[in-house]
């Protein structure tokens, strides 16, 4: 394994921190399962994300608060 030293600002060390599993997860470990989610996003998810981000922005969504009564909660 080759080593390297790379520079992060405070606020993207702190994020990596809050994304362990555990305390002692390192920070490869943590970006190692950030690019295997990335690298596992297929073809067809993708074209579902861009259609939900569509249907929202056109305003095809419900609320939490609209699906409570609608489910009577």
């Amino acid at each position: 394994m080759a080593a390297t030293t790379i520079q992060l600002s405070h606020e993207m060390k702190k994020t990596l921190e809050g994304m362990k599993l555990h305390p002692r997860e390192t920070y490869e470990d943590v970006l190692e399962r950030l690019l295997e989610d990335l690298q596992e996003l297929n073809e067809q998810t993708k074209r579902e994300i861009e259609q939900a981000v569509r249907d929202i922005k056109a305003g095809k969504y419900r609320t939490h608060q609209q699906l409570k009564d609608e489910l009577g909660f």
